[in-house]
């Protein structure tokens, strides 16, 4: 990785399950965790992570519940049980405060936990979140009839990150890394997990009102998940007194399509929050 620090799996027993996790250990400054969306693994933030090694920060990634190295199976995988297992690893790794960066479906975490547990996080960053947005009744029926193609049809979710996601610039590793994707959603009792994430209460109205460390929202202008993806950042900035950068031609996930842009705006928040 370019002469970054590339440390080795890691797991934590946490009630209910196993958390997959890595760790440089290493770096100034506040602690960055970072969380990956639905359905997706600790390598959705591959290209980003060197990014922030390299400008010498301590980064932290977590597999969600159900879904990379973690368990398969839990009762509960809501972004509220993940925010209680990002808390768990924070006192594992005897961190008193961490920067949390949440991305589609774990923007809701970052902001269960920053409201719940103050004093635990300097900061909060979402890239690409669906916090605060009140889905209309037609883009309800369309996520819902899409969560349950995608928890029957795995290659749904292939064909969405494939032709749909990345409306501007690709990763070039794309193909490969979907491939391991959608083979992931056919192991025994992945459904299950599937089924969870995509029940999950990703868009919740109001918990934005009990945050009070700095946020940054990130969005994508061509984020084909939201009609107006400017607007949506834009309420969330508001909700959470943050600042917010659009990462120009990006889709819903700039940390793969466009990681140079992201790292240019998080890092300046790393170093106001030091």
């Amino acid at each position: 990785m370019n002469g970054t620090i590339t440390p080795s799996t890691q797991y934590l027993d946490v009630p209910g399950g196993r958390l997959a996790y890595d760790d440089t250990r290493q770096g100034a400054g506040t602690p960055v965790v970072l969380l990956p969306g639905m359905l997706d693994s600790r390598r959705a933030y591959r290209h980003l992570y060197p990014l922030l090694t390299v400008a010498g920060r301590r980064v932290i990634t977590m597999d969600l519940r159900g879904f990379g190295e973690s368990s398969i199976v839990w009762d509960d995988y809501s972004p509220s049980a993940v925010a209680t297992d990002v808390l768990a690893l924070l006192d594992h790794l005897g961190i008193e405060r961490a920067v949390l960066v949440g991305q589609s479906y774990t923007g809701a975490t970052v902001v269960k936990l920053a409201g719940d547990a103050p004093q635990r996080v300097a900061g909060i960053a979402l890239i690409d979140a669906f916090v605060e947005q009140r889905a209309n009744a037609l883009m309800k029926g369309v996520m819902a009839v899409m969560g349950a193609a995608m928890v029957r049809w795995p290659a749904v979710w292939g064909y969405y990150l494939r032709k749909m996601a990345f409306p501007g610039s690709r990763p070039a590793d794309l193909d490969t890394y979907v491939d391991g994707l959608v083979a992931a959603l056919h192991t025994p009792g992945r459904r299950t997990a599937t089924r969870g994430h995509v029940n999950g209460d990703s868009a919740p109205i109001g918990w934005s009102a009990a945050v009070r460390c700095p946020a940054l929202v990130l969005m994508g202008s061509k984020d084909p998940d939201f009609p107006r993806p400017e607007a949506v950042a834009d309420l969330q900035a508001e909700k959470l007194g943050a600042r917010k950068i659009m990462i120009e031609g990006s889709g819903h996930y700039p940390m793969a399509d466009n990681p140079q842009a992201v790292a240019d705006a998080l890092l300046p928040f790393l170093a106001e929050l030091a």
